[in-house]
């Protein structure tokens, strides 16, 4: 218990170093920490100017792991993110010159301005941690995280990511915009310089995997994990969608949950903890039907639901087997 103290205090020295940069986003942040801790790949998609690519910086900072940025545009090709082979002439072999993707953290930003081409460069890495150039593998570094900034689709010169894509990232982040105190707050901050000049690391990287490797020692109750597995299914019947969550959506809310009980100081999964996350590792993996999107329906509304219609474990599951 002590070593689950000790984690839950990193995580949370983490989550209050990001906060002195992001304003009245707290659940933004723990949702960038769980992905962090669950060793996924977050998605923040919102509009223009709402702190995004803040966001992502501000983790990056917040831990002691390399960080690489990559800015996508519609000309960026697929080498300038995963690396090219070069002749050497004095040597008279090929090497490898890696691209940014080779890093521990690395943000995408605004990953769907890139071609579908390009955008598919990083399925590899991203499922894999590895990239393959020229027919050769290179392992990425570990920890590997990727923080992708996009801007709702419907805006000019975007490219929709692809199912596949999507489903690979653990979660996606909704910003939103600051209510009036917050933006007065944010203004006050920024008077004289940005408070990411001074944000520096609260944590290293061995801290990060070891934060990692901890959360699998989280316990979960077998009727916690035919809920999760029942929320997943769920999405596959429903009438209004096309497409639902693959097993992928079932594993990310199995490791969530226990990223979550371990910030809240439990050694055990709560049903909640589970809705707590089903929107932000559901909403973004499922196709809502044509007809559904007809009458403005919202993926976020068909979890809503299905978190409304499923039986949630009783005692049993709460008591996390008499802990």
């Amino acid at each position: 218990m002590q070593q689950l103290n000790g984690a839950r205090d990193l995580a949370q020295r983490i989550i209050e170093n990001v906060e002195r940069v992001m304003v009245g986003k707290s659940e933004a942040v723990e949702l960038g920490v769980v992905a962090l801790m669950c060793q996924g790949h977050a998605l923040i998609e919102d509009v223009p100017g709402v702190g995004k690519t803040m966001l992502a910086r501000s983790l990056a900072r917040s831990v002691g792991c390399t960080f690489k940025r990559i800015q996508f545009t519609p000309d960026l090709l697929p080498t300038d993110v995963t690396g090219v082979s070069i002749y050497n002439q004095q040597t008279g072999e090929f090497e490898f010159r890696e691209g940014p993707i080779v890093s521990q953290l690395v943000l995408a930003d605004e990953v769907n301005r890139a071609t579908p081409k390009t955008q598919s460069a990083m399925l590899e890495a991203m499922d894999e941690r590895q990239v393959t150039v020229e027919g050769i593998t290179h392992t990425l570094p570990s920890p590997f995280m990727v923080m992708a900034t996009q801007n709702p689709v419907e805006y000019e010169g975007t490219f929709p990511l692809p199912e596949a894509q999507l489903d690979r990232f653990l979660l996606i982040i909704r910003l939103g915009y600051p209510t009036v105190e917050e933006e007065l707050e944010i203004v006050e901050r920024q008077q004289m310089d940005h408070p990411i000049e001074t944000l520096g690391p609260v944590a290293s990287a061995e801290e990060v995997a070891g934060l990692q490797r901890a959360i699998r020692d989280i316990y979960v109750d077998d009727l916690v994990k035919r809920y999760i597995v029942g929320l997943v299914d769920s999405t596959r019947s429903h009438a209004d969608v096309a497409l639902g969550a693959s097993p992928r959506a079932s594993l990310a809310l199995f490791r969530g949950g226990q990223a979550v009980a371990l910030i809240r100081g439990r050694d055990f999964v709560l049903p909640d903890d589970v809705k707590e996350l089903a929107v932000p590792m559901l909403s973004h993996r499922m196709i809502v039907s044509a007809a559904a999107r007809m009458r403005g329906t919202a993926s976020e509304e068909i979890v809503g639901a299905i978190l409304d219609d499923t039986a949630v474990p009783g005692g049993q599951a709460r008591s996390a087997g008499g802990r």
